[in-house]
């Protein structure tokens, strides 16, 4: 998919890749969840597919508290108090284990409903407030939306794909 370059796009594209992991991620079985079997966000890392969805949470409410910020007039923190940009793996451990006791379900669940939270505000934006000027640095509004929601999406259902394929048995 090309990437956005208009709220339409944007929404469609958050939409259609939250689908496309929501269905990849429901073919794996429960009980083989919390099993660390994924290259996990730091080098020799291995998390598991609850630590995966508790990444995709923890960015996307990073998202929603940007987006809170910027509409309070305040300063945003980007990526996030404490973390630079060369020390996503140091907060993606984080996020593991931020989510760590909300069962997977529930977890999912979470995951949908921030989702929906994030497509509300772009819903309420305009294309010039999106794509119209830099946000931060080069990047505009809308591409770093795209950049922490439906690219990471895209990501992780590519690798849950990937682990499907390693570690379950082909139907007979």
């Amino acid at each position: 998919m090309a990437i956005p370059q208009c709220k339409e796009e944007l929404i469609v594209a958050i939409h259609n890749n939250h689908a496309k992991l929501d269905k990849a991620l429901s073919q794996i079985p429960l009980d083989l969840v919390y099993e660390k079997t994924l290259d996990g966000h730091r080098k020799n890392t291995k998390m598991s597919v609850a630590n995966l969805v508790s990444y995709l949470v923890g960015w996307n409410e990073l998202v929603l508290k940007w987006l809170s910020r910027f509409d309070a007039g305040q300063e945003i923190d980007f990526p996030e108090t404490g973390y630079k940009w060369n020390e996503l793996g140091k907060l993606a451990e984080k996020f593991y284990i931020d989510y760590e006791d909300l069962p997977y379900p529930l977890l999912l669940e979470k995951l949908g409903k921030i989702k929906e939270q994030i497509v509300n505000s772009v819903q309420g934006r305009i294309d010039e407030e999106l794509y119209g000027c830099p946000w931060y640095e080069k990047w505009t509004m809308g591409r770093m939306i795209q950049l922490n929601t439906s690219s990471p999406y895209n990501n992780a259902r590519l690798r849950v794909q990937r682990w499907h394929k390693e570690n379950m048995p082909a139907p007979k």
